[in-house]
């Protein structure tokens, strides 16, 4: 991540933000700040998907908040099984978004044919549905996507949970709930978890799962460097993602060359695998102005205040974590000390190591063993913990 910009006089950033949707569905109601956080602005019924039989698809559209405390309006997607039966399991599942643009959206690449969702996502939660879960699937990037703002994802999860409960059709007004997800979704869930307490203390969560979480990104900038990275693109994305999120705190923009100007332009809206390509081999040097960068202590902050370990919050509800005690993508330490700092709270906490290097080896190995969990969660089983 771009961290080690040169100090700016905040207020003169000049971030590129997402092309406006068109789509008047999307469009931002006058009266949003009279609206109170998880009201319904709208409900969508969407065209069945072959991928997923049997089951309706709803997109709703609800009020949330920023991470300067502002209104804004955000977006899921619920999958509906026949199966379903009235007030049955609830699982909001943050999926992995890493995109910068309406395109990279679920309710979008639902539709799109992405092969990484269809092939990797689909068939699991077709596991869920054949078990009569709805599942939701949040846009928690916001309306920005602002890739990188952690915090504000937790915040998108829990609305979008309070938001679907209201929509009467969808059948889930008391339904249990659970949240689950794998990396950029994992931190998600995670901070949806840890945030519940305070900003959305009416909501009964029976479980959060979460795998392979970022749970301090500022230790990730740090560990990768200002050198050549091969997902160098996605580090680049969270920092214009942050800038869109906190303009005037981190004017990213600013502190670009010309080369990291055109690659800001190309990636503006794009999703993964764009994202990657363009950052490829590259690093912080590449796209500078100087190559004498000073640490800025306003735009650390913003990292910091998006760091799951450095939030003195801690969930109510039990948690399910997973991770690679080998993993090259994040920073192991800060899990497992978030890890200890909620069991020394009194949460119960299950913490399973996946003996691979690999980032996404251990999101699929682990995923059987978080299902078995949420499903005991659901059936109102104590939950276990090895603290």
């Amino acid at each position: 991540m771009l961290l080690v910009i040169a100090s700016a006089a905040p207020g003169h950033g000049t971030p590129l933000y997402p092309a406006p949707d068109p789509d008047p569905f999307y469009a931002v109601p006058a009266d949003l700040a009279d609206r109170k956080p998880g009201d319904v602005i709208a409900v969508r019924p969407m065209p069945p998907l072959s991928i997923f039989p049997e089951t309706t698809v709803t997109v709703v559209r609800f009020r949330s908040t920023n991470s300067e405390g502002r209104p804004i309006a955000a977006t899921t997607t619920v999958l509906t099984p026949r199966a379903h039966r009235g007030d049955g399991p609830l699982l909001s599942f943050q999926h992995i978004i890493n995109g910068l643009g309406a395109e990279c959206s679920v309710s979008r690449v639902l539709y799109t044919g992405d092969p990484n969702l269809v092939v990797r996502e689909a068939p699991g939660w077709n596991v869920l549905l054949a078990r009569g879960w709805s599942v939701a699937l949040p846009d928690h990037l916001g309306p920005q996507f602002a890739y990188g703002a952690a915090r504000l994802g937790g915040q998108i999860t829990l609305d979008g949970i309070r938001a679907v409960k209201q929509v009467a059709e969808l059948q889930v007004a008391k339904s249990p709930v659970a949240m689950a997800g794998y990396s950029g979704g994992g931190m998600a869930t995670a901070w949806a978890a840890a945030l519940a307490p305070r900003y959305a203390p009416e909501l009964e969560i029976a479980g959060a799962a979460m795998g392979g979480v970022p749970m301090n990104l500022v230790k990730m900038m740090e560990g990768l460097g200002l050198g050549a990275h091969p997902v160098f693109g996605l580090a680049l994305a969270a920092g214009l993602g942050l800038e869109r999120e906190y303009p005037e705190r981190f004017p990213l923009s600013e502190q670009l060359n010309e080369r990291g100007l055109a690659a800001r332009d190309a990636i503006a809206n794009s999703c993964t695998n764009d994202i990657i390509a363009t950052g490829a081999g590259h690093g912080a040097l590449d796209f500078a102005k100087t190559t004498t960068m000073i640490g800025n202590s306003t735009a650390r902050a913003v990292v910091e205040e998006n760091s799951l370990e450095l939030y003195d919050g801690v969930p109510r509800t039990p948690i399910f974590e997973w991770h690679s005690p080998i993993d090259a993508l994040i920073p192991v330490d800060s899990v497992v000390n978030t890890d200890r700092r909620w069991c020394a709270a009194g949460v119960r906490v299950q913490s399973e190591q996946i003996p691979v290097p690999d980032h996404l080896t251990a999101a699929v190995i682990g995923i059987p063993s978080a299902l078995s969990w949420l499903d005991a969660r659901f059936r109102g089983e104590a939950a276990p913990t090895n603290c």
